[in-house]
Protein backbone atom coordinates (compact mmCIF):
# COMPACT_ATOMS: atom_id res chain seq x y z
CA UNK A 1 0.00 0.00 0.00
CA UNK A 2 1.19 3.09 -1.20
CA UNK A 3 2.11 5.92 1.88
CA UNK A 4 0.16 9.29 1.57
CA UNK A 5 2.99 11.98 0.34
CA UNK A 6 3.32 14.51 3.07
CA UNK A 7 3.67 18.46 2.40
CA UNK A 8 6.26 20.41 2.92
CA UNK A 9 4.92 21.77 6.64
CA UNK A 10 4.92 18.50 7.40
CA UNK A 11 8.87 17.17 6.45
CA UNK A 12 9.87 20.89 7.56
CA UNK A 13 13.62 20.67 9.30
CA UNK A 14 13.21 24.19 11.15
CA UNK A 15 11.63 24.37 14.56
CA UNK A 16 8.58 26.14 13.57
CA UNK A 17 5.26 25.66 14.30
CA UNK A 18 1.88 25.07 11.74
CA UNK A 19 -1.15 25.93 11.90
CA UNK A 20 -4.58 25.07 9.85
CA UNK A 21 -2.94 22.83 7.47
CA UNK A 22 0.41 24.76 6.39
CA UNK A 23 -1.31 28.19 6.26
CA UNK A 24 0.44 29.47 9.25
CA UNK A 25 3.45 29.28 10.36
CA UNK A 26 5.08 30.63 13.86
CA UNK A 27 8.23 30.76 15.51
CA UNK A 28 8.89 27.53 18.35
CA UNK A 29 7.97 30.20 20.80
CA UNK A 30 4.78 30.97 19.82
CA UNK A 31 3.16 30.69 23.18
CA UNK A 32 4.57 34.14 23.97
CA UNK A 33 2.29 35.77 21.31
CA UNK A 34 -0.51 34.78 23.82
CA UNK A 35 1.21 36.88 27.07
CA UNK A 36 1.53 39.81 24.65
CA UNK A 37 -2.23 39.73 23.02
CA UNK A 38 -2.84 39.71 27.04
CA UNK A 39 -0.89 42.65 27.73
CA UNK A 40 -2.70 44.48 25.10
CA UNK A 41 -6.51 43.22 25.63
CA UNK A 42 -6.92 42.92 29.40
CA UNK A 43 -5.66 46.58 30.08
CA UNK A 44 -7.83 48.31 26.34
CA UNK A 45 -10.98 46.08 28.62
CA UNK A 46 -10.07 47.64 31.93
CA UNK A 47 -10.19 50.83 29.54
CA UNK A 48 -13.67 50.50 28.12
CA UNK A 49 -15.33 49.55 31.17
CA UNK A 50 -13.64 52.20 33.58
CA UNK A 51 -13.25 54.96 31.48
CA UNK A 52 -14.99 55.05 28.04
CA UNK A 53 -17.83 53.87 29.07
CA UNK A 54 -18.20 56.87 31.69
CA UNK A 55 -17.54 59.16 29.16
CA UNK A 56 -19.74 58.68 26.66
CA UNK A 57 -22.22 61.03 27.92
CA UNK A 58 -19.94 63.78 28.56
CA UNK A 59 -19.68 65.34 25.36
CA UNK A 60 -23.04 65.88 23.83
CA UNK A 61 -22.43 67.42 20.20
CA UNK A 62 -23.33 64.39 17.99
CA UNK A 63 -22.62 61.92 21.12
CA UNK A 64 -19.26 62.35 20.54
CA UNK A 65 -18.71 60.47 24.00
CA UNK A 66 -19.02 57.25 22.11
CA UNK A 67 -16.19 58.19 19.69
CA UNK A 68 -13.74 57.03 22.74
CA UNK A 69 -15.08 53.56 23.02
CA UNK A 70 -15.23 52.84 19.27
CA UNK A 71 -11.35 54.45 18.79
CA UNK A 72 -10.41 51.80 21.74
CA UNK A 73 -11.97 48.77 20.38
CA UNK A 74 -11.24 48.93 16.56
CA UNK A 75 -7.72 50.74 17.06
CA UNK A 76 -6.29 47.59 19.29
CA UNK A 77 -8.31 45.39 16.64
CA UNK A 78 -5.95 47.12 14.02
CA UNK A 79 -2.87 45.99 16.36
CA UNK A 80 -3.61 42.47 17.57
CA UNK A 81 -3.85 42.08 13.58
CA UNK A 82 -0.45 43.58 12.82
CA UNK A 83 0.54 41.76 15.58
CA UNK A 84 -0.95 38.27 14.27
CA UNK A 85 0.05 39.30 10.96
CA UNK A 86 3.87 39.71 11.91
CA UNK A 87 3.47 36.72 13.42
CA UNK A 88 1.89 34.10 11.60
CA UNK A 89 4.13 34.87 8.35
CA UNK A 90 7.41 33.71 6.40
CA UNK A 91 9.94 36.25 7.38
CA UNK A 92 11.69 35.47 4.61
CA UNK A 93 13.45 31.71 5.34
CA UNK A 94 16.16 30.45 2.87
CA UNK A 95 15.46 27.00 1.35
CA UNK A 96 18.13 24.68 2.20
CA UNK A 97 19.92 22.90 0.15
CA UNK A 98 20.03 18.79 -0.18
CA UNK A 99 23.60 18.45 -0.93
CA UNK A 100 26.75 20.97 -0.37
CA UNK A 101 27.23 23.03 -3.58
CA UNK A 102 29.49 21.19 -5.80
CA UNK A 103 31.37 23.91 -7.29
CA UNK A 104 33.12 24.86 -3.92
CA UNK A 105 34.32 20.87 -2.98
CA UNK A 106 37.33 19.89 -2.81
CA UNK A 107 38.72 16.89 -0.98
CA UNK A 108 42.08 17.34 0.79
CA UNK A 109 45.22 14.63 0.74
CA UNK A 110 44.91 11.07 1.01
CA UNK A 111 47.87 9.53 2.81
CA UNK A 112 49.51 6.21 2.47
CA UNK A 113 47.68 4.85 5.30
CA UNK A 114 44.47 4.83 3.66
CA UNK A 115 43.18 8.03 5.95
CA UNK A 116 39.60 8.90 4.49
CA UNK A 117 39.64 12.60 2.71
CA UNK A 118 37.62 14.95 4.24
CA UNK A 119 35.06 17.76 2.11
CA UNK A 120 36.90 21.55 2.39
CA UNK A 121 34.35 24.51 2.02
CA UNK A 122 35.78 27.99 1.74
CA UNK A 123 33.75 29.64 4.71
CA UNK A 124 33.08 33.03 3.44
CA UNK A 125 32.72 34.43 -0.16
CA UNK A 126 32.92 38.21 -1.72
CA UNK A 127 30.20 39.57 -3.64
CA UNK A 128 29.26 42.55 -4.68
CA UNK A 129 26.44 44.63 -3.17
CA UNK A 130 26.02 48.42 -4.81
CA UNK A 131 29.86 48.21 -6.25
CA UNK A 132 31.19 47.41 -2.43
CA UNK A 133 32.33 43.73 -1.91
CA UNK A 134 30.73 42.24 0.88
CA UNK A 135 31.41 38.99 2.65
CA UNK A 136 28.45 36.38 2.81
CA UNK A 137 28.94 33.07 4.70
CA UNK A 138 28.44 29.09 4.24
CA UNK A 139 26.10 27.87 6.51
CA UNK A 140 26.07 24.53 7.59
CA UNK A 141 23.19 23.55 8.96
CA UNK A 142 21.52 25.16 5.62
CA UNK A 143 24.07 23.91 3.43
CA UNK A 144 23.99 27.42 1.41
CA UNK A 145 25.84 30.27 1.34
CA UNK A 146 23.43 32.94 3.07
CA UNK A 147 22.66 35.79 0.77
CA UNK A 148 23.74 39.55 2.30
CA UNK A 149 22.07 40.67 5.27
CA UNK A 150 20.80 37.23 5.60
CA UNK A 151 21.67 35.09 9.14
CA UNK A 152 20.85 31.88 11.01
CA UNK A 153 18.35 31.56 13.66
CA UNK A 154 19.26 29.76 16.28
CA UNK A 155 15.61 29.76 17.53
CA UNK A 156 14.16 28.96 14.59
CA UNK A 157 16.55 27.10 13.20
CA UNK A 158 16.74 28.80 9.60
CA UNK A 159 18.24 31.27 7.64
CA UNK A 160 16.30 34.49 7.24
CA UNK A 161 16.86 37.21 4.87
CA UNK A 162 17.43 40.39 5.68
CA UNK A 163 17.15 38.78 9.41
CA UNK A 164 16.42 42.01 12.06
CA UNK A 165 16.11 39.49 14.95
CA UNK A 166 14.01 36.94 16.98
CA UNK A 167 11.00 38.82 18.62
CA UNK A 168 9.76 36.75 21.65
CA UNK A 169 6.92 38.87 22.36
CA UNK A 170 5.95 38.28 18.65
CA UNK A 171 7.11 34.87 18.66
CA UNK A 172 8.51 34.80 15.36
CA UNK A 173 12.08 36.08 13.59
CA UNK A 174 11.88 39.66 11.75
CA UNK A 175 12.70 39.80 8.72
CA UNK A 176 12.63 40.37 5.28
CA UNK A 177 8.96 39.56 4.62
CA UNK A 178 7.52 40.61 8.61
CA UNK A 179 9.46 43.52 9.62
CA UNK A 180 6.70 46.22 7.81
CA UNK A 181 4.22 44.85 9.83
CA UNK A 182 6.61 44.78 13.32
CA UNK A 183 7.12 48.21 12.50
CA UNK A 184 3.63 49.11 12.39
CA UNK A 185 2.41 46.89 15.65
CA UNK A 186 5.36 48.77 17.57
CA UNK A 187 4.43 52.20 16.55
CA UNK A 188 1.13 51.53 16.61
CA UNK A 189 0.87 50.05 20.33
CA UNK A 190 3.15 53.34 21.32
CA UNK A 191 0.17 55.57 19.90
CA UNK A 192 -2.23 53.45 21.73
CA UNK A 193 -0.40 53.82 24.87
CA UNK A 194 -0.61 57.23 24.19
CA UNK A 195 -4.15 57.31 24.06
CA UNK A 196 -5.41 55.63 26.54
CA UNK A 197 -2.99 57.53 28.91
CA UNK A 198 -4.59 60.93 27.78
CA UNK A 199 -8.26 59.67 27.77
CA UNK A 200 -7.73 58.61 31.30
CA UNK A 201 -5.97 61.88 32.62
CA UNK A 202 -9.08 63.55 30.68
CA UNK A 203 -11.36 61.38 32.81
CA UNK A 204 -9.44 62.38 36.16
CA UNK A 205 -9.90 66.03 35.04
CA UNK A 206 -13.57 65.13 34.32
CA UNK A 207 -14.19 64.13 37.94
CA UNK A 208 -12.28 67.20 39.28
CA UNK A 209 -14.65 69.23 37.68
CA UNK A 210 -17.48 67.50 38.82
CA UNK A 211 -17.87 65.98 43.07
CA UNK A 212 -14.72 65.45 43.17
CA UNK A 213 -12.77 68.71 43.51
CA UNK A 214 -8.70 67.56 44.38
CA UNK A 215 -7.08 64.92 42.56
CA UNK A 216 -7.08 62.54 45.73
CA UNK A 217 -10.58 62.35 45.20
CA UNK A 218 -10.76 61.95 41.64
CA UNK A 219 -8.23 58.77 41.80
CA UNK A 220 -9.69 57.71 44.53
CA UNK A 221 -12.93 57.81 42.84
CA UNK A 222 -11.20 55.98 39.41
CA UNK A 223 -8.20 54.06 40.73
CA UNK A 224 -8.35 52.04 37.48
CA UNK A 225 -7.43 55.41 35.74
CA UNK A 226 -4.55 55.47 38.00
CA UNK A 227 -3.59 52.02 36.67
CA UNK A 228 -3.89 52.34 33.56
CA UNK A 229 -1.38 55.63 33.40
CA UNK A 230 1.12 54.21 35.19
CA UNK A 231 0.85 51.07 33.32
CA UNK A 232 0.57 53.12 30.07
CA UNK A 233 3.80 55.21 31.62
CA UNK A 234 5.88 52.00 31.66
CA UNK A 235 5.06 50.42 28.50
CA UNK A 236 5.54 53.62 26.47
CA UNK A 237 9.27 53.29 27.72
CA UNK A 238 9.27 49.89 26.39
CA UNK A 239 7.45 50.22 23.06
CA UNK A 240 8.63 53.66 22.17
CA UNK A 241 11.87 53.46 23.01
CA UNK A 242 11.76 50.31 20.68
CA UNK A 243 9.80 52.78 18.01
CA UNK A 244 12.43 55.23 17.87
CA UNK A 245 15.36 53.02 17.76
CA UNK A 246 13.78 51.38 14.55
CA UNK A 247 12.88 54.67 13.27
CA UNK A 248 17.15 55.22 13.52
CA UNK A 249 17.30 51.85 11.86
CA UNK A 250 15.29 52.79 9.00
CA UNK A 251 16.72 55.82 8.26
CA UNK A 252 20.05 54.79 7.87
CA UNK A 253 18.96 51.01 6.47
CA UNK A 254 20.56 48.88 9.15
CA UNK A 255 19.19 46.23 10.78
CA UNK A 256 19.12 45.14 14.60
CA UNK A 257 21.70 42.52 14.02
CA UNK A 258 23.97 44.52 11.52
CA UNK A 259 23.77 47.98 14.68
CA UNK A 260 24.54 45.75 17.63
CA UNK A 261 27.12 43.12 15.38
CA UNK A 262 28.69 45.88 13.50
CA UNK A 263 28.05 49.45 15.00
CA UNK A 264 32.01 49.05 16.38
CA UNK A 265 33.66 47.94 12.87
CA UNK A 266 33.66 51.25 11.05
CA UNK A 267 32.60 49.69 8.20
CA UNK A 268 30.87 51.98 5.75
CA UNK A 269 27.18 51.07 4.81
CA UNK A 270 26.71 49.89 1.27
CA UNK A 271 22.54 49.58 1.71
CA UNK A 272 22.00 53.07 2.94
CA UNK A 273 20.88 54.81 0.04
CA UNK A 274 19.10 58.22 1.50
CA UNK A 275 16.64 58.39 4.45
CA UNK A 276 13.62 58.74 1.65
CA UNK A 277 14.73 55.61 0.16
CA UNK A 278 14.94 53.95 3.02
CA UNK A 279 11.91 54.80 4.67
CA UNK A 280 10.27 54.30 0.95
CA UNK A 281 12.00 50.31 0.79
CA UNK A 282 10.35 49.76 4.32
CA UNK A 283 6.60 51.68 4.12
CA UNK A 284 6.05 51.18 0.17
CA UNK A 285 8.54 48.67 -2.08
CA UNK A 286 6.39 45.31 -3.02
CA UNK A 287 7.11 42.52 -0.23
CA UNK A 288 8.76 39.24 -2.43
CA UNK A 289 6.63 36.31 -2.25
CA UNK A 290 7.88 32.98 0.02
CA UNK A 291 10.09 31.35 -1.44
CA UNK A 292 8.18 28.05 0.11
CA UNK A 293 4.96 26.45 -1.01
CA UNK A 294 4.38 25.38 2.65
CA UNK A 295 0.96 22.80 1.67
CA UNK A 296 2.58 21.62 -1.54
CA UNK A 297 3.68 18.08 -1.97
CA UNK A 298 6.99 17.18 -1.70
CA UNK A 299 8.36 16.09 -5.67
CA UNK A 300 9.88 12.36 -5.77
CA UNK A 301 13.66 13.71 -6.46
CA UNK A 302 16.49 11.79 -6.73
CA UNK A 303 18.34 11.62 -3.64
CA UNK A 304 22.29 12.37 -4.36
CA UNK A 305 24.89 10.58 -2.36
CA UNK A 306 26.68 12.78 -0.61
CA UNK A 307 30.36 12.92 -1.40
CA UNK A 308 32.62 10.18 -0.51
CA UNK A 309 35.67 9.83 1.90
CA UNK A 310 37.30 6.97 1.21
CA UNK A 311 39.60 6.42 -2.11
CA UNK A 312 37.05 4.15 -4.02
CA UNK A 313 34.32 6.55 -3.44
CA UNK A 314 35.86 9.31 -4.54
CA UNK A 315 36.43 7.54 -7.95
CA UNK A 316 33.06 6.21 -8.31
CA UNK A 317 32.16 10.23 -7.46
CA UNK A 318 34.30 11.96 -9.58
CA UNK A 319 34.78 9.61 -12.46
CA UNK A 320 33.06 10.78 -14.85
CA UNK A 321 34.29 14.37 -15.28
CA UNK A 322 37.62 14.02 -13.58
CA UNK A 323 40.53 16.30 -13.91
CA UNK A 324 43.76 14.95 -13.25
CA UNK A 325 47.00 17.24 -13.53
CA UNK A 326 50.05 15.14 -13.18
CA UNK A 327 52.86 16.89 -10.83
CA UNK A 328 55.93 15.11 -10.45
CA UNK A 329 58.24 17.04 -7.94
CA UNK A 330 61.43 15.23 -6.83
CA UNK A 331 63.09 16.79 -4.03
CA UNK A 332 65.47 14.58 -1.19
CA UNK A 333 62.84 12.44 -0.17
CA UNK A 334 59.35 13.87 -1.33
CA UNK A 335 57.60 12.31 -4.23
CA UNK A 336 54.27 12.90 -5.70
CA UNK A 337 52.82 11.09 -8.27
CA UNK A 338 49.59 11.01 -9.74
CA UNK A 339 48.26 8.90 -12.48
CA UNK A 340 44.90 8.69 -14.32
CA UNK A 341 43.72 5.22 -16.19
CA UNK A 342 40.32 5.88 -17.99
CA UNK A 343 40.50 2.36 -19.61
CA UNK A 344 40.41 -0.95 -18.37
CA UNK A 345 38.75 -1.32 -15.06
CA UNK A 346 39.49 2.39 -14.29
CA UNK A 347 41.48 1.29 -11.22
CA UNK A 348 43.57 4.21 -8.98
CA UNK A 349 47.04 3.88 -8.90
CA UNK A 350 49.19 5.66 -6.36
CA UNK A 351 52.94 6.23 -5.77
CA UNK A 352 54.10 7.09 -2.58
CA UNK A 353 53.02 10.25 -2.44
CA UNK A 354 50.09 12.44 -2.28
CA UNK A 355 46.88 12.24 -4.74
CA UNK A 356 44.90 15.14 -4.95
CA UNK A 357 41.60 15.07 -6.96
CA UNK A 358 39.69 18.23 -8.07
CA UNK A 359 36.52 18.31 -10.03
Amino acid sequence: MAQPRQRVYQAWKGDNRFFFGGRLIFGPDVKSLGVSVALIVVPVALFCVFVARHLRHQFHANDAGYAILIVAIVYTIYVLLLLFVAAARDPGIVPRASHPPEEDIHYDSLSLTDTPGTLQFPRVKEVIVNGMPVKVKYCETCMVYRPPRCSHCSICNNCVERFDHHCPWVGQCIGKRNYRYFFLFVSSSSLLCIYVFAISALYIKVLMDGDYPTVWKALKHSPASLALMIYCFISLWFVGGLTGFHMYLISTNQTTYENFRYRSDGRPNVYDRGYLSNFYEVAFAKIQPSKHKFRAYIQEEEVRAPPANSAGEVEEQVSPRAKLEDDLDIDGDLLKISQWHNHGDNDIEMGGGNANYME
